[in-house]
């Protein structure tokens, strides 16, 4: 059983190279990247609401009301990774800003567990998990040395503040699968908690444009270029729908440390291929030895932290 999970985690990372350059695809056709997420989250929310209807599950939505309302409030973390995102490749770059999001990540997901925090069944860190963490450290740090840097790209001052921030806000995602963990405890009806999820994401991330639009004009979004853009440009959402259920499923099974691990792997292993063969409308661009080197440690990390 637990193969199962360890599978459908590591798929539900291989898709998420598809939704980011989804996203960046949608944000170039409507030239403002908060318009584009708030699109890809409606639709994500549509497309759930649908399928909740169809399954003979909105009842289960009056259940909703057992639930505490801080536990709900998960889906805003989809919202504040997306916009972590936007403002923090520009200052600190793509590939600096992914890692500090994966070390948020990963090290959350180990405090959860460690802790049993949010409901999170407590598994006590052995020394394979510590191994593996420090493979996974050292795996992020050897993928972000290995990146080749665009042609004429000027240095970059990082402000540690920044590097906190990026890492705090990768951090929110296994509280997100937490959280969603605890109100499908109560709900019992995982579509329904992705559904509630994503109704919130799209809540928080329309509230954001809102402001960015009430502050600058110029982040009005160009609706007419939706009628450009490849059928793949809308995969977001489903693609991010695919990887909070997943997360939220998995996690009390084999915990938020493996979860979030398979995730991340899945995450680089597709992350390379696209480099590699320009998936997804991508350039080709070539892949240093450095960083599949940093790929295989951070990949045998994952599989430490699961050891017993």
């Amino acid at each position: 059983m637990n193969t199962i999970y360890i599978v459908i985690a590591f798929l539900a990372g291989c898709g998420l190279p598809l939704q980011a350059a989804a996203n960046a695809r949608l944000g170039k056709a409507v030239a403002s990247p908060f318009a584009a997420a708030t699109l890809q989250l409606f639709v994500a929310t549509i497309l759930l609401f649908l399928a909740v209807a169809a399954g003979g599950a909105l009842p289960a939505l009056g259940r909703l009301g057992l639930v505490p309302w801080w536990q709900l409030l998960g889906g805003l973390a989809s919202a504040m990774y997306v916009v972590a995102g936007i403002v923090f490749i520009p200052r600190i770059g793509a590939v600096t800003t992914i890692g500090l999001f994966i070390a948020g990540q990963a090290f959350t997901s180990l405090l959860l567990d460690g802790a049993g925090l949010l409901g999170v069944v407590q598994r006590a860190p052995g020394p394979f998990t510590w191994l593996g963490a420090a493979c996974v450290a050292a795996g992020i740090l050897l993928i972000v040395r290995g990146q080749r840097p665009a042609a004429g790209a000027p240095p970059r001052r990082i402000e540690p503040a920044w590097v906190a921030a990026a890492a705090l806000c990768g951090g929110v995602l296994p509280v997100q699968g937490a959280l969603n963990a605890a109100v499908a405890r109560t709900v019992g009806a995982p579509l329904v908690v992705s559904l509630t999820s994503f109704a919130v994401a799209t809540a928080g991330m329309a509230t954001v444009l809102a402001l960015v639009m009430a502050l600058n004009r110029n982040e009005r979004p160009k609706l007419g270029g939706l009628c450009a853009v490849p059928w793949w440009a809308w995969l977001g959402g489903p693609v991010g729908v695919c990887y909070v259920t997943t997360v939220f499923l998995a996690l009390p099974v084999i915990g938020a440390a493996a979860t979030v691990g398979f995730t991340i792997a899945g995450q680089q292993v597709v992350a390379i291929l696209t480099d590699r063969f320009g998936l997804f409308g991508l350039p080709k661009s070539a892949v240093s030895g450095v960083r599949l080197v940093g790929a295989m440690v951070l990949l045998a990390g994952v599989v430490s932290i699961k050891l017993p």
